[in-house]
């Protein structure tokens, strides 16, 4: 049973996720930047900073009342526990607090006291909770006592000053009616009228009323409340510890790290990941070269065993194969963006050669006429042959009719190679008819011809050849192309009337080691691509989508040439 492949969603949320934080741990340097900035803050506000103590106190609030063992009293009868807390921290409990520690010695004003002081009440209760923090120990635990205490006595006075002016206002009530009493009682004797007898018992009645609620109020219990938690002296720091303090700063430096490699990544202008490679290109990407010590100052990767190099560089010959828009006209234009073209000639050589290992009559044509090296690089691998019968015919020996070599691959066959030379006139020489006969070639059965071609953004050489080739691959470096630069590659190609077959990503030249810093006639000029020196790995591999590019698996044709 076949299964249909559902191709990934562009618009995929935890794809671009994935994607997006693959692309901020392109910056390392600016990650571990923001953990080495948040560490070393943390650290300096541990150890910088004076060690402070807390010691706390707790406080139950209760109202006062008359008799609190009776049935259905309440402790909360008219107790605003946010005006409570309000009252806590008010200057008048500060001035009483301040004053009770200056008779111990303990001179400090209400302001710079209550400062240090913060009053919590916990959820569903009617208790304050007194936290004070101090210099010391000792000071942090006599501060929170004082103030606990200057509040619960400050309550209290409250309490007992309302008592007294109730009390004082039943008084100014009983006085004009004893007065009263006293002066019917003189009539009684006189006057026995049953009037007088009644008023004067109608005032008894409210003079015992009146003396009831004033017994009652002094009978009242005014005890503000009770210190259930008395302060301690605390017996280490209070605020976080180094080890915590050191966990946070990492966080934060990682949150800051993360920011900063957003932003660049925001402002960055090269290719952050494949699939925006082939978004900005609109052609595929055919395969990421990997990094290889053994091709250290050697060209050629085919013919080695075991070469993962290699082992890419026939997977991109198949593929390209089996292209139908390259299988159509078997031609090939290899070129870079820009700057070094070092990698592109790599490439060019081993795909020519893993063509040459399918059996395939191959031709490379170096089209770089300004700084030609193929010849050199190739070194013996490129023995000279006779020039093609129409060039010796016509008695042509400029180039591209000049002369041609034959470059042996080990156990792969051989391919021929037409050697770019300097000219005075490169664009002449690039739109001869001897380059449309020898690129004409490609028509023969079995034939492919390769074009190693100057960076197209660099000169204009390139374009020159298109017409011609028509396919072109593009060699480059992702961390050194911009996106723009991509755009305008494609839109010249497409204006001139070729293709881009697909991209070929190389991971280029990175920090050397000291050996190999040392060993300058393998390098390059430039020195980038599988053709220069090995390097140590500085950047993030790029992932593939295989929605843009195919693995394949290579063989060897049993009938391989020469």
């Amino acid at each position: 049973m076949t299964h249909q492949i559902r191709p990934l969603d562009d618009q995929d949320e935890p794809a671009l996720l994935r994607d997006q934080f693959r692309q901020l741990l392109r910056y390392r340097a600016l990650l571990a930047g923001g953990v080495v900035a948040g560490l070393l803050g943390s650290g300096f506000l541990a150890l910088s900073g004076d060690d402070t103590y807390t010691s706390t106190g707790e406080v139950q609030v209760r109202s006062a009342t008359a008799d609190p063992f009776a049935t259905g009293a309440s402790a909360d009868k008219g107790i605003n526990i946010g005006s409570e807390r309000q009252t806590a921290v008010s200057d008048t409990v500060g001035d009483l607090a301040a004053g009770t520690l200056l008779k111990r010695g303990d001179d400090v004003t209400a302001r710079k006291l209550l400062a240090g002081l913060q009053v919590t009440n916990p959820p569903n209760t009617l208790t304050l909770r007194f936290s004070y923090t101090g210099a010391t120990p000792e000071q942090a635990r006599t501060r929170a006592e004082a103030l606990a205490n200057a509040y619960l006595a400050h309550r209290k006075a409250r309490t007992q000053e309302s008592i007294d002016n109730m009390a004082n206002g039943y008084r100014a009530q009983l006085d004009p009616l004893e007065e009263k009493r006293d002066l019917l009682e003189e009539r009684t004797g006189i006057d026995a009228a049953d009037d007088v007898s009644s008023a004067r018992a109608n005032i008894i009645v409210s003079i015992s009323e009146l003396s009831r609620k004033i017994s009652e109020l002094k009978a009242l219990d005014t005890t503000p409340g009770y210190l259930n938690k008395k302060p301690v002296a605390p017996t280490e720091p209070a605020g976080a510890g180094l080890p915590l303090l050191l966990g946070l700063g990492a966080v934060v430096g990682l949150a800051l790290g993360l920011l900063l490699s957003w932003v660049r990544l925001v402002f960055d202008p090269a290719v952050r990941s494949p699939r925006e490679l082939v978004r900005s290109l609109g052609a595929p990407l055919l395969g990421t070269l990997p990094r290889e010590r053994a091709a250290a100052g050697a060209l050629l990767a085919i013919g080695r065993s075991g070469s993962r190099l290699a082992e890419e560089y026939r997977a991109v010959a198949f593929r390209l194969a089996y292209d139908p828009s390259f299988a159509e006209r078997r031609r090939l234009l290899v070129t870079a963006p820009r700057g070094d073209n070092a990698a592109a000639s790599a490439a060019a050589v081993n795909l020519a050669a893993a063509f040459a290992e399918m059996g395939r009559d191959v031709l490379l044509v170096e089209a770089d006429l300004r700084t030609p090296s193929l010849a050199r690089d190739l070194g013996p691998a490129a023995h000279e042959v006779r020039p093609p019968s129409w060039a010796a015919e016509e008695g042509d020996r400029t180039w591209p009719a000049g002369g041609r070599c034959n470059v042996d691959v080990p156990g792969s066959g051989a391919f021929a190679l037409v050697a770019g030379t300097t000219a005075d006139n490169v664009p002449r020489a690039l739109t001869s008819a001897s380059v449309a006969r020898i690129v004409a070639e490609a028509d023969r059965p079995g034939a492919v011809v390769i074009v190693l071609a100057p960076p197209v953004l660099s000169y204009a050489d390139a374009v020159a050849l298109v017409d011609r080739v028509q396919g072109v691959m593009i060699v480059c470096d992702p961390r050194e192309v911009h996106r723009s630069d991509l755009e305008r590659i494609r839109e010249i190609i497409s204006a001139s009337g070729g293709q881009v077959l697909g991209a070929l990503l190389h991971t280029g030249r990175g920090r050397l080691g000291r050996g190999e810093r040392r060993s300058g006639p393998g390098r390059r000029r430039g020195g980038s691509g599988p053709g220069a020196p090995a390097v140590e790995a500085d950047a993030p591999e790029l992932t593939r989508n295989p929605d843009e590019t195919m693995g394949l698996r290579s063989f060897t044709l049993p009938g391989a040439r020469r």
